[in-house]
C-alpha cells in the first residue's frame, strides 16, 4: 500500500506547485525586487537605488491616509459583513418559529427565496454594482435623495460621493451590500450539517434562540466564521475595494483623498503617473499588512475545534 506513494503525491504536487511558484510567487519576488529599483514602467532600463523608495513612503502622506482607510476597511467590513450574514443565515436556517405539524427547528417563513435575493448581488459584476451605486447616491437625481424628498425630508440631501466625512461609510456600504449574500449561503451550508438533535436538546432545556445561537450554531461554525473573516479582510483590502472606489468615486479616490486605499494609490503611481519602482513598495507594503491582517485574525481567533 506504500509502496511508492510519495513518487505518487510528487507527482501530483509537483505542476501544481510549479503553476503556483511561476503565477503568484515569482511575482511577489520581483515586486520586492523592483521596489529597490527607479523602473518606471516602460523603459528596460533602470538603477538600484537602495531604500530611496521606503524612505519616500514614509514621508508621502498620501500613502499614510490609503493606509488608514485601508485599514478601515479591513477592520469595519468584516465584522459588519460576517455578524449581518450570521444573523440572516440563522433565521433562515434556525431562527423560525416552530409550525404545526413541521419539524422542531426550522427557518423564517419564505427562506427559500430569501436565500435567492441575499445571494443575487453576487451574480452581479462588481463593476456593475459599483456603477449602480454611483446613480443611486447622485444628489441631484439619485434614488436616495429621491426617497428622502418623497417621504418628506426634503431638507436632508446630502451630497454622499461628494462629502469627503462620507464617501467612505458610502462605498462601505456598497461592499457590505454585494459580500454579505455569499457569507449567507456559506454560513446556511454550515448550519444545515449541524444536527438537530443539538437544537432540540437544547429547546426542551429551555435555551431560547440567542442562547441556541451563541453556545451551539456559533462554536459549531467557529472554523468557517474564522475563515469568512480572513477571506473579507483579503477582499476588503484587495480587488473590490480598488473596483468600487474607483468606479464610484471622484478623482478617483476623492473628494481630498478621502477615499483612496492602498490598492488604489498602487493603481495611480504604476499607470497614471509612470512610477512602476515607487508603486511596487506600496504594494509590498500592502502585502505586509494583508499578511499581518491574516496572521493576527488567525491568532486571536485559535480556540479548541469542536466536532459533533
Amino acid at each position: 500500500m506504500h509502496h511508492g506513494k510519495y513518487r505518487f503525491i510528487v507527482g501530483f504536487l509537483t505542476v501544481p506547485l510549479g503553476l503556483y511558484a511561476l503565477f503568484v510567487v515569482w511575482p511577489f519576488i520581483q515586486s520586492i525586487y523592483y521596489s529597490f529599483t527607479d523602473w518606471t514602467g516602460l523603459s528596460p532600463e533602470f538603477r538600484m537605488v537602495g531604500f530611496d523608495n521606503y524612505t519616500r513612503l514614509v514621508h508621502d502622506d498620501i500613502f499614510w491616509k490609503s493606509l488608514w482607510h485601508s485599514l478601515l476597511f479591513a477592520l469595519v467590513l468584516p465584522p459588519v459583513t460576517i455578524g449581518l450574514a450570521l444573523f440572516l443565515a440563522f433565521m433562515i436556517n434556525v431562527g423560525g418559529r416552530r409550525r404545526k405539524g413541521g419539524p422542531v427547528i426550522s427557518g423564517v417563513r419564505g427562506s427559500p427565496f430569501y436565500k435567492i435575493v441575499y445571494f443575487f448581488p453576487q451574480v452581479l459584476s462588481i463593476a456593475i454594482v459599483a456603477l449602480l451605486f454611483a446613480f443611486a447616491y447622485n444628489p441631484d437625481s439619485g434614488a436616495i435623495n429621491s426617497l428622502l424628498r418623497g417621504i418628506g425630508l426634503g431638507s436632508v440631501q446630502p451630497l454622499w460621493l461628494g462629502d469627503p466625512g462620507l464617501a467612505l461609510w458610502c462605498v462601505m456600504a456598497v461592499l457590505v451590500w454585494s459580500t454579505v449574500g455569499f457569507f449567507v449561503v456559506l454560513f446556511s451550508a454550515g448550519m444545515a450539517s449541524v444536527p438537530a438533535d443539538l437544537y432540540e436538546a437544547a429547546l426542551l432545556d429551555g435555551a431560547n434562540r440567542t442562547t441556541t445561537f451563541f453556545r451551539i450554531t456559533l462554536p459549531l461554525l467557529w472554523d468557517t466564521v474564522q475563515s469568512g473573516w480572513v477571506y473579507m479582510g483579503i477582499l476588503a483590502l484587495g480587488a473590490e475595494s480598488f473596483a468600487v472606489v474607483q468606479i464610484m468615486t471622484t478623482g478617483p479616490g476623492g473628494p481630498d483623498y478621502s477615499t483612496t486605499v492602498m490598492v488604489l494609490y498602487v493603481y495611480q503611481k504604476a499607470f497614471r503617473d509612470g512610477q512602476a519602482a515607487y508603486a511596487t513598495t506600496i504594494g509590498v507594503a500592502l502585502l505586509v499588512v494583508t499578511l499581518l491582517f491574516a496572521a493576527v485574525v488567525m491568532r486571536l481567533g485559535r480556540r479548541e475545534r469542536l466536532e459533533y
